[in-house]
């Protein structure tokens, strides 16, 4: 006869409860099965002798004897399990002890399903489970997935791998999600910078993650590692707002174990606050300037996770707006960049972020150098731009015929500064800057400033113009504007100079189709065919492109189909034709 052990799915015989062997050997060597069948069910029913008499009564009702134990055994369950959480919500020696001896007297029928849920119980209250039981846990996927996260985070602690696993789906859904806010072509109103971090935050991936990592310092800083890993694998920015967004998922958590750990915490924490309330103040740029110059030698490690907060998107977003904003404040009072300090501090913050991937590949942790000249000579240069803008702008809501206000307009209408465009290919703070103004004079619907910044756009240091985030909000702006496209000026400078020269990348290539499909009855047919022409894709796309395209294409035939109108044949065949009329039709 096989032993017990080796029967899957049993374990009743390892804690003295007769289980299948012991029915198995009782029906091979007995001479009367019923009978055998009988005195098992005698032995093993429930020990209640008020019961006895009434299991007729049940058979009457029909009640089969399979359908009674299970709702018995139910009932018990569920009242075991919540004795154990009450054990395990009072934190005491005594306490752990009887769950210890619980575990230790039950866990030999963990793979007897109706048992199971209150193993699982005692193990989830057990603050550290021997590991003895671990690995059975670990070497059973059955068990394993029926493994409560309390459970688990004790097994990921040792087993990067396996907790890797169970991340890495998280970590694609959240990339997945993220792309789907900025390529969805049918989406105005759910726009990328829209929420807010407090709303952010609470998705669904960044709070099963938090519930993953529950207290741990070692998971929160297995994570943090998979981010810096797949960020410089892939450059893809996303995952360093999801560095963020933990942290302050945790944050709100209030998980001290990790939070006061992180050397990152307070000032990722004042950063959120700014983004959040979409300004910083005096106070909070001294907190946070205050946190960046006090940075020890030994501790620069540190500069990349902060130089990852920084490379988030959404701080690339405030950082720069608020630039933008800030220099429009110098234009109005006449005062220089170089005296404002919280400008100083934004450039240098924005610097940090945008050296992310290198300083995190190189592994030199070394704050970048905000060139001076960034400050003296192209931030002059821009606010010279911006100042022609609004001058320009004021000037056209005189009446045309005024010849001062005529020659005012076209004195400030010329191409931009020289300096703007060196310091754009030289620096990627300047080209971030210029992006930025130029989804500001997109908000005013100023289309002599877009189409003066939008010449030079292109020229961004490698190629930042044509990000996806940046991209998202121009094209969400300029949708916003279609009359402007009847006229060829307006589409040979946004297409011709700046979309065609980012065509070869396919993320363009879809922002460009979104754009389209919303504003193509507007433009030119030529003009259209030509755009239709340059978006075809080809094999090197990938399917959305395709389907973007086909989409845009039936779209469009749909569009250009004349209404239900009367042919000329039908209009023959029509019975008024028959009528005598002076004029006929057909001569």
């Amino acid at each position: 006869m096989a032993s017990s052990s080796k029967l899957p799915g049993t374990g009743l015989e390892d804690v003295g409860v007769p289980g299948q062997a012991y029915l198995r050997d009782a029906l091979t060597s007995c001479t009367d099965p019923l009978k055998a069948i009988e005195e098992f069910q005698l032995e093993n029913g429930i020990l209640l002798p008020s019961l006895r008499p009434m299991l007729p009564l049940l058979d009457l009702h029909g009640v089969r004897r399979l359908d009674f134990h299970t709702s018995v055994l139910e009932e018990l369950r569920e009242k075991l399990i919540a004795h154990i959480n009450e054990l395990g919500s009072k934190d005491s020696k005594e306490n752990d002890k009887k769950l210890k001896e619980l575990l230790s007297k039950s866990f030999p029928v963990v793979r007897v399903k109706a048992l199971r849920p209150v193993i699982m119980g005692i193990l989830k209250n057990t603050p550290h489970i021997d590991d003895k039981y671990l690995r059975v846990l670990v070497r059973d996927r059955e068990l394993y997935n029926d493994t409560d996260t309390e459970v688990k985070r004790q097994i990921w602690q040792d087993n990067q791998s396996l907790f890797g696993d169970e991340v890495s789906p998280l970590l694609s859904q959240y990339i997945r999600e993220k792309e789907n806010v900025l390529f969805d072509h049918e989406n105005l109103t759910n726009l990328f910078f829209s929420p807010s971090p407090k709303v952010r935050r609470q998705g669904a991936v960044v709070q099963k993650l938090a519930h993953m990592i529950g207290n741990s310092v070692k998971l929160y800083d297995m994570v943090l590692q998979f981010l810096r890993t797949l960020f410089l694998r892939t450059r893809n920015v996303h995952y360093c707002t999801l560095r963020a967004e933990l942290l302050m998922a945790l944050h709100d958590l209030e998980i001290q174990d990790i939070i006061s750990v992180d050397p990152c915490h307070k000032f990722t924490w004042c950063l959120d606050a700014c983004i959040r309330e979409r300004n910083v103040d005096i106070k909070r740029s001294r907190e946070l300037q205050g946190f960046l110059d006090s940075i020890k030698r030994g501790q620069e490690q540190v500069l990349g996770d902060l130089s990852m907060t920084l490379c988030d998107p959404y701080a690339i977003n405030f950082l720069a707006t608020s630039a933008i904003k800030i220099l429009q404040h110098l234009i109005n009072t006449e005062g220089l960049p170089r005296d404002n300090t919280i400008l100083i501090l934004l450039l240098r913050m924005l610097a940090l972020g945008l050296s992310a991937w290198v300083m995190i590949d190189s592994q030199e942790f070394k704050e970048p150098k905000l060139d001076s000249q960034v400050v003296t000579k192209y931030l002059p240069a821009l606010m010279s731009l911006m100042v022609d803008d609004q001058v320009r702008a004021l000037h056209n809501k005189l009446p045309p015929d005024e010849r001062e206000s005529a020659i005012t307009t076209i004195e400030h209408s010329g191409p931009p500064p020289d300096a703007c465009e060196a310091y754009m290919r030289e620096s990627s703070v300047c080209g971030v800057l210029a992006m930025y103004y130029t989804l500001h004079a997109a908000k005013l619907r100023d289309r002599g400033a877009l189409l003066r910044i939008l010449s030079i756009l292109g020229s961004c240091k490698d190629g930042r113009a044509y990000e996806d985030p940046f991209l998202h909000a121009l094209v969400a702006l300029l949708i916003q504007l279609p009359d402007e496209f009847q006229g060829e000026d307006f589409s040979t400078v946004l297409f011709d100079e700046f979309f065609f020269a980012g065509l070869s990348k396919d993320n363009v290539t879809r922002h460009l189709l979104k754009l389209l499909w919303y504003i193509h009855p507007k433009l030119p047919e030529t003009r259209l065919q030509t755009l239709m022409k340059a978006l075809q894709p080809g094999t090197q796309h990938n399917e959305s492109v395709h389907k973007l395209y086909e989409a845009l294409h039936q779209k469009m035939n749909a569009q250009s189909e004349p209404a239900a109108s009367t042919s000329e044949m039908e209009y023959l065949d029509s019975p008024l034709m028959s009528v005598p009329t002076p004029a006929p039709y057909h001569m």
